[in-house]
């Protein structure tokens, strides 16, 4: 049975008013106990005799290494590079490469740890709150939510999180670089006489955060047909490529994000997200900053949304700016 409701009553304090409806995939089904049992049977009262198999360090370096190097080398040249992996930029990643697992798509993150703001509610509460239809999207990834009417809860936002970010890194057509940050855009003169987009420049984050007080240390780039921003609303490394499009005189100046209204906030980026200019497409929260939207604060079907958008604006211009790079 689902916990009730709490709701205030002047005289009692919290009472429980109703219980909680389940959605669709509310009810999660439980292991079978003999699967459950696997590794205690496996492991259980066994512990004295225990020992992992032997390795010798150098082993377990040249694992990573020649992994890491073989996806740079292969990501150096992508379809799609996706900047920002909070919950804008793997949705986006997830919709994307399932309508087209021939794409290879390179997602950067500038945190060691994926996910942006995501991984809580509103203030540091646990649970996330999605209005519909964005309800959608959790039935798409199998997480299960309470609903409540017009809007539905998820009753810890790392549950969304890990497992949207479960399904994204296990698609072979995906490849997550973390603690990397985008610091340039790579651009090319476009017919109409302005700029298109065609990859962007990184560096490890921890350079970025010190050009200031060492010497230059120079970047690297990856070419992409298109790349999709979703670094969220002005922060250190936040709305980068909107700001990017100002100081290159893409466009003149940003509308800069309004107050919070979440009626207004979430209809609007989801609307806006699109091709803001050639081979750049944009969504989440850094539109709020490029368009002058509303902020709507702790409530996360916009986000989800927006990338399922961004990733069929990427569909329907792919081909075209992709023919564009090899002229």
């Amino acid at each position: 049975m689902s916990p009730p409701i709490a709701t205030f009553n002047e005289f009692d304090g919290y009472t429980a008013t109703k219980e909680l409806k389940q959605g669709p995939v509310g009810k999660v089904s439980l292991t079978a106990p003999s699967e459950q049992n696997k590794l205690l049977e496996q492991f259980g009262d066994k512990w004295d005799g225990f020992k992992f198999a032997p390795i010798r360090e150098s082993q377990v370096s040249r694992a990573m290494t020649r992994r890491y190097f073989a996806d740079l080398d292969r990501y150096a040249e992508s379809d799609v590079v996706i900047v920002g992996a909070g919950s804008c930029g793997l949705s986006t990643a997830y919709t994307l490469a399932k309508a087209r697992p021939d794409l290879k798509i390179a997602i950067i993150e500038a945190s060691v740890s994926p996910g942006g703001g995501c991984w809580l509610g509103g203030q540091l509460f646990s649970a996330m709150v999605l209005r519909k239809p964005a309800e959608a999207f959790l039935n798409d990834i199998g997480v299960p939510y309470d609903d409540e009417g017009n809007y539905v809860v998820v009753k810890h936002a790392a549950l969304f999180m890990s497992t949207l970010m479960s399904k994204v890194l296990a698609m072979p057509n995906v490849k997550l670089f973390n603690a990397t940050c985008v610091e340039d855009l790579v651009t090319r003169p476009s017919a109409d006489g302005g700029v298109r987009v065609v990859g962007v420049v990184t560096n490890w984050t921890l350079v970025t955060l010190h050009h200031d007080n060492h010497s230059c240390m120079d970047p690297n780039t990856i070419n992409a047909p298109l790349v999709i921003s979703t670094t969220g609303h002005d922060g250190p490394f936040g709305a980068f490529c909107a700001k990017r499009l100002v100081s290159m005189n893409a466009i003149e100046k940003l509308g800069g994000m309004r107050a919070l209204d979440m009626n207004r906030a979430e209809d609007a980026i989801v609307k806006g997200t699109r091709e803001v200019s050639p081979g750049l497409i944009m969504g989440g929260m850094e539109l709020s900053e490029l368009d002058g939207a509303n902020r709507m604060g702790p409530t996360f079907g916009a986000m989800v949304l927006s990338g399922v958008k961004a990733a069929e604006e990427a569909l329907k211009v792919f081909e075209a700016r992709k023919a564009e790079c090899l002229e």
